[in-house]
């Protein structure tokens, strides 16, 4: 069969229904995963404070560790979605077993210390004593289903990468659902089900994992993907390399940015009697901005995928103009969304905090940061059309650049020396997305991404 006969509708027709096709699952996929993390929250407020602030750092060391699951993801979106784009599903096959292998392989490494040394990982996180045993407890589940987690990961990324939204936005869906039913469950011992405490949290994410990754794996069995499981399985240093060469500079990203926001969170702490006041706000705000996300990052998702498939396809001035139109939407959705946080930036840090000064700098932070969220949307949706075609360099180090050449030195600067306190760690945010946007916009616009061949 030709490239042509093989190619997916994603690189002809129009290029709204296109991105309208990839986008909407993709809304709906993030706002799954957010409620996820807001369930396990809620269950835990529900418990102690102790018993949430244990979920909230064991969720901040899971992040960091399934930080190689999506370096992975994104080289594997990047090369499964060049080659369906040249209609070459054979070689899409062999790359997903690949990736799908190596993750397990990667996974088993990593889960083995996480269990056996989870005492000493959440010591050496700096993990408060009040909590440690707790979020330990809660570590060594989260090391047990690490595997079904990265298989999640990577199985989503694979569908994904490949036009079959509607497989990843089922598999969320599912690990929402029996999250959510089993956090109660389990925390509660709703018959029939034990009553475990707050270690039914942890069992409630580790089972609805496990449950979204039974169902990719039963993905992989029905239609074109009928072949995946044929044998033989050998690890091809080929493919991984070229998986890895793509998806490491964004493991570098993530690390950079986590570490620069520890940085802020360390400057904002040095403000003597308003340190306090300025953590928390800065907590604040971060929470509500994360639901402000998740149509940017939804949108970066589509882009990576679209831009990857057309150059696959030989149209790179297609997957250019996809990538120019995804970003416009998403800039005219943050102005529209950042607008409506703006006006009620008061009522909505409100719901956070009945502290006055909390208060009152949290609902500065939102209306100060709502005035970069376009371009946020911006950086953020070009970044995902500079990944799926595979140049992730560019991306790592404009993120890099615009975090710790312009915001940290900037947030220090204008915080402690020059004495603008909280209001100034906010200004340098602004300015450093707005040259994190004019960068990107200028990296994608110069094009050198469509001469990387990655498949």
């Amino acid at each position: 069969m030709s490239p042509k006969e093989n190619t997916t509708s994603l690189t002809t027709g129009s290029l709204w229904s296109n991105i309208w096709y990839i986008s909407w699952p993709m809304m709906l996929i993030m706002f799954f995963q957010f409620l996820i993390g807001f369930t396990d929250i809620f269950v835990a407020g529900l418990i102690s404070p102790e018993a949430q602030a244990a979920v909230g750092f064991s969720g901040q060391l899971l992040f960091l560790i399934i930080i190689i699951a999506n370096a992975i993801s994104i080289g594997t979106i990047s090369l499964v979605s060049r080659n369906v784009g040249a209609g070459d599903f054979p070689r899409v096959l062999e790359i997903s077993r690949q990736a799908v292998l190596f993750s397990m392989i990667v996974a088993l490494c990593i889960s083995l210390p996480g269990y056996f040394f989870c005492s000493d990982i959440v010591r050496l996180a700096g993990v408060p004593i009040e909590i440690r045993d707790m979020a330990g407890k809660f570590l060594k589940v989260f090391a047990l289903s690490l595997g079904p987690n990265y298989l999640l990961i990577i199985s989503n990324a694979v569908f994904r990468a490949s036009g079959e939204i509607k497989k990843p936005l089922a598999n969320m869906f599912a690990v929402c659902a029996v999250n959510a039913l089993l956090d109660f469950a389990l925390v509660f011992g709703l018959y029939p089900f034990p009553r475990l405490g707050y270690m039914g949290i942890a069992y409630a994410t580790a089972f609805s994992v496990t449950a979204g990754t039974v169902l990719s794996l039963f993905f992989f069995t029905t239609g074109r993907w009928a072949g995946f499981y044929k044998r033989p399985w050998r690890i091809s240093g080929e493919i991984i390399k070229k998986i890895l060469s793509v998806g490491w500079p964004a493991a570098m990203l993530q690390v950079s940015w986590n570490a620069g926001t520890i940085v802020l969170y360390s400057i904002l702490g040095a403000l003597g009697s308003t340190g306090v006041t300025a953590l928390a706000s800065f907590t604040n705000g971060i929470r509500t901005e994360a639901v402000v996300y998740l149509p940017a990052f939804a949108l970066n998702m589509a882009a990576s995928v679209l831009v990857g498939q057309n150059l696959g396809a030989g149209n790179p001035e297609r997957a250019e103009k996809v990538g120019w139109k995804i970003a416009k939407a998403g800039v005219w959705l943050m102005c529209f969304m950042g607008l409506i946080i703006f006006v009620l930036a008061e009522q909505l840090s409100s719901l956070l905090t009945g502290d006055p000064a909390v208060l009152e700098e949290t609902t500065r932070y939102l209306r100060i940061n709502m005035i970069s969220e376009p371009v946020m949307a911006l950086s953020a949706i070009l970044a995902g059309g500079l990944q799926g075609a595979g140049d992730t360099r560019g991306t790592m180090w404009i993120i890099i650049t615009a975090m710790w050449i312009i915001r940290l030195p900037l947030a220090y600067l204008l915080a402690l020396p020059l004495g603008y306190g909280a209001v100034g760690v906010w200004m340098a945010m602004i300015t450093s997305m707005f040259v994190q946007g004019l960068l990107m916009s200028r990296r994608f616009r110069k094009g050198y991404w469509k001469t990387i061949r990655v498949h």
